[in-house]
């Protein structure tokens, strides 16, 4: 804690925080912000958009208000001017979450912040992206008026979905959000007590393949056999991207044998994070690093076929599925998009007829790591964990980060935040360590008194 003298009162005041942080926490997570009108109204995205306007108001922020991005989300921006010669630090977040999924996996009220034994506090959004918002806010209250480094801010609305809007408003409006260092808190740490920043990110390519043998269902009993069975012909065609033994993504024309350079992922821990169950192998071969972070990921999303329950003796005239290719950087991902649409393609058996509807692509990122901005996030990390700054990758994708990348080109991007393993994002029984708040807060608060020395 020696690194820098002022850790100590900054590491009492956000303690002090906490009891706040937990109120705010507890108030976003209440309000159901999925931004998708199907599922949720739209007024739901537009309350939690108000209520990060207003605390961040309250933090200390100018001119917070609501900004209507091109897919018609609003993105909750503000600003901070600098001292005289200090830089300028973006702070992102998001205040969309993922739709709770199976209310019954949850085992408290998935919209309601929920103690549990174990300490951490349960509810969508607690960790992606709420607790980041809080993050944010008890780091700047810590910090009170003396924030030494002007401060650009932006809580997007529709993140979950992936429909871009900010990544075009920032294209529409680059002044903005013009800054010195991008910190982008959607991500977190290897563990709980590791510092750590994400400086890879697999890119995204998805599409929907559709499988046709026959102008209509016909009767199993009558013409099963002969008559060729869609639904057998898509699962056919899906066990090609896999190798068969060790359950490896392999697409033709894809290179799937990376290797990653950075921190390592064990084995166990992994299987404990994500779930595994006993006596349940992992797929694919090299470390779970490389897996990971270093090469192409083929998911298969849904299927759509007739369900179990209602089922009738019928041969499928028709089936379709979504397929997921996380694409590692380095790797193209239109060209990743276009190899995996040749690979299902050339792989429907019987001549089945194959029709591929492309969805979005996101490009893969890599962070350049040896600026001013790395070097202050080095030292408040080691100052508040107690040691040296961690390097990982993630399997996820944040576009935004590379339109970030290509319109600030001089600017240092950093992902971190409160989002380590046993989170589950994105699934049931979503969760957040306190802890990581709190230490986060401290981190981001040392960052920014840290960096403001780099121009001094």
């Amino acid at each position: 804690m020696s690194h820098t003298p002022d850790t100590p009162e900054l590491a009492a005041r956000i303690a002090e925080l906490m009891p706040r942080a937990k109120s705010d926490l507890a108030e976003l997570v209440a309000i159901p912000s999925v931004a998708d009108p199907r599922q949720y109204p739209a007024e739901e995205c537009r309350r939690a958009a108000r209520w990060v306007a207003d605390a961040f108001t309250d933090a200390g922020l100018r001119d917070v208000h609501l900004a209507e991005t091109p897919d018609g989300s609003h993105a909750v921006i503000g600003h901070r001017p600098p001292p005289p010669g200090a830089p300028t630090v973006l702070l992102y977040c998001h205040y969309d979450v993922q739709p709770p999924l199976d209310d019954k996996a949850w085992t408290s009220p998935p919209f309601e912040l929920t103690e549990g034994a174990d300490g951490r506090w349960y509810g969508r959004g607690t960790a992606d992206c709420k607790g980041n918002i809080v993050m944010h806010l008890t780091a700047l209250r810590a910090l009170g008026e003396d924030i030494p480094v002007g401060l650009k801010f932006v809580a997007e609305g529709s993140e979950e979905q992936g429909t871009g809007g900010l990544e075009a408003y920032v294209a529409q409006h680059p002044e903005e959000f013009l800054a010195d260092a991008l910190l982008v808190c959607d991500t977190g740490n290897a563990e709980v007590g590791t510092g750590t920043a994400t400086i890879t990110l697999r890119g995204l390519a998805n599409l929907v393949v559709t499988v046709d043998t026959l102008r209509g269902e016909v009767h199993s009993g009558m013409f099963g056999g002969p008559a060729p069975d869609a639904l057998a012909a898509l699962i056919q065609t899906l066990s090609t991207l896999r190798d068969p033994e060790t359950g490896a993504t392999r697409i033709d024309g894809l290179d799937c044998e990376g290797a990653w350079q950075g921190e390592p992922y064990d084995e166990d821990t992994f299987r404990r994070d994500a779930g595994v169950l006993d006596g349940v192998s992992l797929t694919g071969t090299g470390t779970v690093a490389d897996r990971l972070w270093a090469r192409p990921a083929v998911t298969v999303l849904g299927i759509d076929c007739p369900p179990v329950i209602g089922s009738t003796a019928a041969v499928p005239a028709t089936a379709r599925a979504r397929v997921s290719l996380r694409v590692p950087p380095g790797t193209d991902a239109d060209a990743a998009r276009d190899a995996l649409t040749r690979h299902l393609t050339a792989a429907a058996p019987w001549g089945a007829k194959v029709t591929v509807e492309p969805e979005g692509t996101g490009s893969p990122f890599r962070a350049a790591t040896d600026g001013a901005a790395y070097k202050a996030l080095g030292t408040a990390m080691e100052a508040v964990y107690g040691k040296p700054l961690a390097f990982l990758g993630q399997g996820g994708s944040i576009p935004l980060c590379n339109v970030l990348a290509s319109t600030y080109p001089r600017a240092e991007i950093i992902l971190m935040g409160v989002e380590e393993p046993r989170c589950l994002i994105h699934a049931p029984n979503e969760s957040v360590d306190p802890t990581e708040i709190e230490h986060m807060a401290h981190v981001e608060a040392l960052f920014l008194r840290e960096f403001a020395k780099s121009r001094r």
